[in-house]
């Protein structure tokens, strides 16, 4: 069975960092661009970062660009995002995407996580 779940988040404090990871099973992650979503309360999903299926490849959204770093380790099937400098804005609920589309998985792909939630709060 296709699985994403993500682990990692939690409550931290602003300015502080968290790093959140996607462990994947029963499809091919070294052969799928892997993305990063989020969902803030009352809001819209929003497209956070996607990497390609050999990790040479990054793009950011603006809101995070130069604070978020994503990275993947294809060997153990994992997604990675480093989250420093946090503000309350970056509270939200984050998923994990794949497909073996680039243009799918900026826009959501096949598969999901459950979501997992960050919390930028004094």
């Amino acid at each position: 069975q296709v699985q994403l779940v993500e682990s990692g988040g939690g409550l931290v404090q602003p300015g502080g960092s968290l790093r959140l990871s996607c462990t994947a099973s029963g499809f091919t992650f070294k052969s799928h661009t892997m993305s990063w979503f989020r969902q803030a309360p009352g809001e819209g999903l929003d497209w956070v970062s996607d990497i390609n299926d050999g990790g040479g490849s990054t793009y950011y959204a603006d809101s995070v660009k130069g604070r978020f770093t994503i990275s993947r380790d294809n060997a153990k099937n994992t997604l990675y995002l480093q989250m420093n400098s946090l503000t309350p804005e970056d509270t939200a609920l984050y998923y994990c995407s794949a497909d073996t589309s680039r243009a799918i998985a900026h826009m959501g792909g096949e598969y999901w996580g459950q979501g997992i939630q960050v919390t930028v709060s004094s």
